[in-house]
C-alpha cells in the first residue's frame, strides 16, 4: 500500500513521533508509531498504535546497518505468539519502502 508518514523529531533526534495514513486494499489505515533509540543497547525500538485500538503495542527492536533496518518482536495473533519481523530499506529525505513478515513457528519459515 501506498502512503504518506509524517514524523517529528523529539529528543534532539534520539527519538521521533510518526504518523502514517495509507489507503490499501483492506481500505485506509493510520497509525502513530514511537520510535526511540537506546544509547546502551545502540538500538531502536518502534512502538505503534492504531486509532481504533489507541493503546501502544509491544515495541519491535532492532538497527540499522547498511542501509536497510530490522525490527523484531513477539505478538499475539489469533491466540498465537507469532514472530514479526519488520524491515524498512531505500531510505531517502522523501520516500522509504518497508514490510512485515510473520512466522508462528520461531522463525523456521
Amino acid at each position: 500500500m501506498n502512503g504518506v508518514t509524517v514524523v517529528k523529531k523529539v529528543w534532539g533526534g534520539r527519538a521521533n513521533l510518526a504518523e502514517y495514513k495509507a489507503d490499501g486494499s483492506a481500505g485506509p489505515i493510520e497509525l502513530l508509531s514511537l520510535r526511540w533509540f537506546n544509547p546502551a543497547t545502540r538500538e531502536w525500538n518502534l512502538d505503534f498504535a492504531t486509532a481504533n485500538v489507541g493503546t501502544l503495542g509491544v515495541p519491535c527492536v532492532g538497527e540499522f546497518k547498511n542501509g536497510r533496518g530490522d525490527f523484531y518482536d513477539y505478538e499475539p495473533i489469533n491466540g498465537r505468539s507469532v514472530l514479526v519481523r519488520l524491515s524498512i530499506w531505500g531510505i531517502t529525505a522523501d520516500m522509504a519502502q518497508s514490510e512485515q513478515s510473520f512466522s508462528d513457528n520461531g522463525g523456521k519459515t
